[in-house]
Parts: structure tokens; C-alpha cells; sequence
């Protein structure tokens, strides 16, 4: 299996790479039509039907996929012999980053659901506050893997 995943590891970066791509951008956008949603729509209406089925398709068809693919793909990287040495501090704050992501991932999965039964109790500024989350996170993550402090 190791050497498998050696032969194969240009390939399992690059799709982890446009995994991560692809999960960042829709953990960038999803807190933004919220904000809207919660500052011009409201939680009634045609334009608040629309809004909660951008949000669940973003989140659903998108951001979901992505993480996933994400976590596989890594968890593949992780396992490749002589890629990971677990003695560094690199890989926990990584691990760290990442478990976080992931939690803001489900927080924002939680406020998706909530719009869809017409419920927030969030505020645009909140939202607005909470979108920089990820990029603070993906500031760690990727400084832990290219600098490896």
C-alpha cells in the first residue's frame, strides 16, 4: 500500500489542492449570502426562498464534497511514508487548523439548516465577523505546511 501511495502522490496533492481550493471558496461565500440574507432578505418570502436554496446548494453540492474530498485526500498525503513526521510541531498545528475549519464548516451547515426552516439568530455582523474564520485558519494551515515551524 505505501509504495502505492508513493507512486501516487503528485496526484493525491493535486486533488487534494483543488479540494481545499474548492471547500476555502464556499467557506468564503456561504457567511456572505448569509449576511445578506439576514440584512436584506429576512426569513419569509420568494427572495428568502431563493437565498435558502443558493445556501443549501452551496452547501450541499459544494462545500460538503469538497471537505470531504479534502480530508480523504490529506489522510492519503498523511499516510504516504516520509511525508509527515509527527515529531514536528507542522503537522499538529496543521491537524489543529483543520479540526477547526471543520468545526466552522459545521457551524455554518448549522445556520444553513436554520435558514431553511426560517429561523436565525445570528447578525450580518456576526456573519461578517465569523467570515473571517477561515481565513485566519488557512492563514495556519498553510504557513504550518510550507514554513514547517
Amino acid at each position: 500500500m505505501s509504495d502505492i501511495l508513493s507512486l501516487a502522490y503528485p496526484w493525491i496533492k493535486g486533488l487534494h489542492i483543488m479540494s481545499v481550493i474548492s471547500w476555502m471558496a464556499a467557506l468564503f461565500y456561504l457567511p456572505r449570502l448569509m449576511v445578506h440574507h439576514t440584512e436584506r432578505v429576512g426569513l419569509s418570502g420568494e427572495t428568502h426562498d431563493l437565498f435558502a436554496m443558493m445556501e443549501f446548494k452551496l452547501a450541499k453540492v459544494i462545500m460538503s464534497p469538497a471537505m470531504m474530498a479534502t480530508w480523504v485526500f490529506g489522510i492519503l498525503l498523511v499516510a504516504t511514508p516520509g511525508i509527515v513526521y509527527w515529531g514536528d510541531i507542522w503537522p499538529w498545528t496543521k491537524m489543529a487548523g483543520v479540526l477547526a475549519m471543520t468545526a466552522f464548516h459545521v457551524w455554518l451547515m448549522r445556520r444553513m439548516k436554520g435558514f431553511q426552516r426560517g429561523e436565525n439568530t445570528v447578525t450580518g455582523k456576526q456573519y461578517r465577523l465569523m467570515n473571517e474564520a477561515p481565513t485566519l485558519l488557512m492563514i495556519l494551515i498553510v504557513f504550518s505546511v510550507t514554513v514547517k515551524f
